[in-house]
């Protein structure tokens, strides 16, 4: 019988892909885990289990469970630069945002949670960053109030508030919808529906056309 060859160790360049899969496998699973128990419920087991991995790897890679949530949220916010660019105008972010509950069902989940686990600033890992993006939308609104667009007693921080809920609102009350529309609140026709009425409303605040 002839002898076996050695086993080759994999090329770094190799070695680094494998690094990057396993990355991204575990961030996919952490964000799928957070969107289903919150951070509190997930356990790292679980997400391990999702992400088909070594639970040793998320410590290796993120530090345990904090520094993996940290990371979910950081790419969160990394996508929603993209998903709404400075620019973009009240009403067509409103519809984009209703429409994550299409495309991006689990970002819109993590973010209720993070609401219903609220218990201080001090446990709010994404405080500054979170605050920081929504004062654009904020100061947007209060340009159009000194404009004469909106009436002086309308409180700017409240009505961007308002409106974030009601985008979320087909993930945060879909029992809602399901009764009294008679819709799955899922369905691409109803949250397409939705969004378009979202647009509307934002219009009809006279926030359509201000860019954010």
């Amino acid at each position: 019988m002839p002898p076996s060859k050695p086993r080759r160790s994999p090329a770094p360049e190799q070695r680094q892909r494998d690094s990057e899969r396993s990355r991204q496998r575990i961030l996919e699973a952490a964000a799928a885990e957070f969107a289903a128990h919150g951070y509190a419920g997930a356990r790292v087991a679980a997400i391990a289990a999702r992400a088909g991995v070594n639970q040793q790897l998320i410590s290796y890679y993120f530090d345990g469970k904090q520094g993996l949530y940290h990371a979910v949220t950081g790419a969160w916010w990394e996508y929603e630069r993209e998903l709404v660019p400075p620019g973009t105008p009240f009403a067509e972010a409103a519809r984009r945002y209703v429409l994550q509950a299409l495309h991006n069902p689990d970002g819109m989940r993590q973010f209720a949670w993070r609401g219903l686990e609220y218990t201080g600033p001090e446990d709010d890992p994404d405080r500054v960053q979170r605050s920081e993006r929504i004062r654009r939308d904020v100061d947007a609104v209060r340009a159009r109030q000194a404009e004469g667009a909106l009436p002086s007693d309308v409180d700017p921080e409240c009505l961007v508030v308002m409106l974030m809920a009601a985008a979320m609102a087909p993930v945060t009350l879909p029992q809602v919808f399901a009764g009294l529309c008679d819709v799955d609140p899922r369905s691409a026709e109803f949250l397409h529906r939705y969004a378009e009425q979202m647009a509307v409303v934002t219009r009809m605040l006279g926030l359509g056309e201000t860019t954010q």
